[in-house]
């Protein structure tokens, strides 16, 4: 038996430090996982979904050869240079034959994940590809674009020192968000000087700690925050020099605000005006207040509105750039795969293109037409939008009508079901992987994760994927690579960097290209076998130069490449991770991305949207009285990294939870089997009888209606897949953000038999 050895869970976005004892076959079972105490920002923190990560290191589902599809759909296994070198000559046939802006990429993450997509940067680059999305792009790239247009910067809240924590569609006890999360909710409800609000439709397990559980009604978040931020103007509750001071144009928005029926939209929402009138009073005599947003809103009716209303809150509170409110932080990297500058249209539907990415619920109609600038190609990495994207029979169409598909994963996910190639990689604990969610303010850190187990024989990391199809694709720069590499023997990295950014700054061109030439020069001087992670030497150097102070705070000390280097040694050196930027809540004003480090408070498209309001009616269709939210959080619910359904102990086939009046109404009680109906498609479904939903509103949990492997060829699939029930149509007017907690549905009692 081995010793413990410190990694991340990959299950969320927090990813926690925890250690894990290896047992088992050549050491290859994670026989425990516990807490990380030495890991600088979860310190030993775990919940209880982490201790089933052997279900996802020892999945049924690996694949181990790369794969390539026959005429009759089945799939043979073949070797790695004719994988290779087959995708990358019809990846070159497409770009030479039609454009490589026809040739789409899809994920570049996940959770925990995220090396890959700087390596496919290089492979997209090459091939002429400028079209791209992933996950966030079906969450939160409304809630981006309103945080860039008003304050140009990364903002996260800091809930440890708040005195209001303020939840909007948000259940951190299932979803975290914040480091530590259990424990903070624990610490604020047991402290009277403290206070929680939980804004939900269901009474979620945050709502049973909360001082105040406003449960409007499903999709009115809208009505509700419109209220909230009105009485605040109209009763001159905010501070007006502050507002004057710190923000730009709120005379914009005042008139608007002060013209909201607060009754009326309190009415809509469900809530009792009273309520509405003493959460403001809570947050206007608070000193902190950190606020948090999640699906549940980002998923839903006007969402982009409402995360644009969440903001405003932060205004009238004064709670940005203090102690316990909201505040900038500097991530090591950003998110997301970055090629130059991205279109901002897509390129048949003309949708808004936010932060480089499509919105999910456009790409199956960039495909399916007949349209000249159609996308011909798709790439797929550690992403299964055929299952995870609204309305999956339109998806699994959108990729039959594809001349290419290649799929980059560790499984036999749904989405390589309908690939033409499919290229196995390790698991996240068989390689040198990291997180790019490094969001915290005040303490911000990174972990650089070491391998735990040797992958099988037959896989390929993602990096040497890249690597390959670059040099196939004849894109690499060989006579440079070789001169680096010599400078690198014989100078050291200092010569070797200095040569590098020259020859950047010379020929800009290779700027996408430097991962892969960081991995063939770099890579393999690296100790332990950590050629992977030669992107982040670069990295540390870029956030050396541009955050020398906040570096200094955080222990490391001079300046320039010094620092640099301090810090990557760091990184290598300290498996649970490191600090890497310790910053003061004010020095948020001075990373304002905006003029006059002030808040941009209007954003007159989004002020037209709230002035419609008044018109607009919550009004249910009576052919589908009831509204499915899809993808709940829950016990045992996770991402669909845990493909295995043996991991659940609970709720094994994902029950749709319904409220004591409606199972009533239509005749259905606990553990019975019903049939729910949207306008997309039909499922057979249990049902749990759950007193924590209000009436008209049901739920499915997230992470089900997987394909497993039974052998032999065969799958099974375990509860519903929520997909199946979405619709492409039903998004958000300007980010295209999927309404997956708003699907007007029916629901009829069925026999099991």
């Amino acid at each position: 038996m081995s010793d413990w050895r410190p990694t991340a869970c990959i299950l969320c976005s927090i990813n926690c430090g925890i250690e894990v004892l290896l047992g088992g076959d050549d050491d290859q079972e994670f026989l425990k996982v516990r807490g990380d105490k030495a890991h600088p920002s979860s310190r030993g923190y775990l919940c209880q979904k982490a201790s089933k990560l052997n279900h996802y290191q020892n999945g049924r589902d690996r694949i181990t050869s790369p794969l390539r599809r026959r005429d009759d759909g089945s799939f043979e296994e073949i070797d790695w240079d004719t994988a290779i070198a087959e995708i990358a000559a019809r990846l070159g046939r497409i770009r030479d034959e039609h454009g490589g802006e026809k040739i789409f990429y899809y994920g570049g993450g996940g959770q925990a994940n995220h090396l890959p997509g700087v390596y496919a940067a290089s492979t997209l680059s090459s091939l002429g590809s400028v079209y791209r999305s992933n996950a966030l792009a079906q969450e939160k790239t409304g809630e981006f674009w309103v945080q860039g247009k008003m304050f140009g910067a990364p903002v996260h809240p800091c809930f440890a020192d708040c005195e209001v924590a303020f939840f909007l569609g948000k259940n951190p006890w299932q979803s975290h968000g914040f480091p530590r999360s259990r424990f903070v909710l624990n610490e604020i409800a047991k402290n009277p000087a403290r206070k929680m609000i939980v804004v939900d439709p269901v009474r979620t397990e945050t709502a049973d700690k909360a001082d105040i559980h406003l449960q409007l009604k499903p999709g009115t978040d809208a009505w509700l925050m419109s209220a909230l931020a009105a009485v605040f103007v109209q009763e001159g509750w905010y501070d007006a020099e502050w507002m004057q001071q710190r923000s730009r144009d709120f005379g914009q928005v005042r008139p608007v605000l002060e013209s909201v029926p607060v009754g009326r939209y309190c009415e809509i929402a469900g809530v009792d005006e009273a309520l509405v009138r003493q959460v403001a009073a809570v947050l206007r005599d608070a000193k902190g207040v950190s606020f948090m947003e999640d699906l549940g809103v980002q998923m839903n009716r006007h969402s982009t509105l409402v995360s644009y209303l969440n903001r405003l809150m932060w205004l009238l509170t004064a709670s940005f750039g203090k102690p316990g409110g909201m505040n900038v932080f500097n991530p090591l990297s950003a998110l997301g795969v970055h090629t130059g500058k991205p279109p901002k249209f897509s390129p048949v539907n003309g949708a808004k293109i936010i932060y480089g990415l499509v919105p999910c619920n456009v790409i199956p109609e960039e495909i399916l037409t007949d349209h000249p600038d159609r996308y011909r190609a798709m790439i797929v990495e550690s992403a299964n939008p055929a299952h995870s994207l609204a309305d999956t029979p339109k998806w699994r169409e959108a990729l039959a009508a594809l001349d290419l598909v290649v799929t980059i994963d560790v499984a036999m996910t749904e989405t390589a079901r309908h690939s033409d190639y499919v290229l196995p990689t390790p698991t996240q604990y068989e390689k040198w992987e990291c997180s790019f969610f490094n969001l915290e303010p005040e303490e911000n850190a990174f972990q650089l994760r070491r391998p735990l187990v040797s992958p099988p024989a037959g896989v390929l990391g993602e990096p040497e994927i890249h690597t390959r199809l670059v040099e196939a694709l004849g894109a690499m720069p060989d006579d440079l690579v070789a001169s680096l590499n010599a400078t690198l023997e014989q100078q050291g990295r200092e010569a070797f960097a200095y040569q590098l950014m020259t020859m950047v700054r010379k020929q800009p061109e290779l700027m996408n290209l430097v991962p892969v030439i960081l991995y063939r020069t770099l890579g393999p001087t690296l100790p332990g076998g950590a050629a992977a992670a030669a992107p982040i030497w670069a990295l540390a150097h870029f956030f050396a130069q541009r955050h020398p102070a906040s570096m200094n705070r955080a222990g490391y000390e001079g300046e320039g490449p010094i620092l640099g280097e301090q810090l990557f040694e760091a990184i290598m050196d300290r498996a649970s991770g490191v600090v890497f930027s310790v910053d003061e809540p004010e020095s948020s004003w001075q990373r304002l991305g905006t003029k006059e480090e002030k808040i941009n408070a209007a954003i007159p498209v989004l002020l037209e949207e709230l002035e419609g309001l008044s018109e607009e009616t919550s009004d249910r269709d009576p052919a589908y009285p009831l509204i499915l939210s899809a993808g709940e959080r829950r016990d045992f619910t996770a991402n669909t990294l845990y493909r295995d359904p043996r991991w659940r102990r609970r709720d094994f086939d994902g029950a749709l939870r319904i409220s004591p009046q409606d199972a009533d109404r239509l005749g259905l009680s606990d553990g019975g089997h019903a049939r729910i109906t949207t306008h997309r498609g039909n499922a057979e479904v249990v049902v749990e009888v759950s007193d924590r939903m209000q009436v008209g509103h049901v739920s499915l949990p997230n992470g089900q209606g997987l394909d497993n492997d039974i052998g032999d060829g065969g799958t099974a699939r375990v509860g519903v897949a929520p997909n199946e029930l979405t619709s492409l149509d039903q998004r958000d007017w300007l980010a295209g953000t999927p309404w997956h907690k708003w699907v007007p549905a029916k629901l009829d009692a069925v026999d099991p038999d």
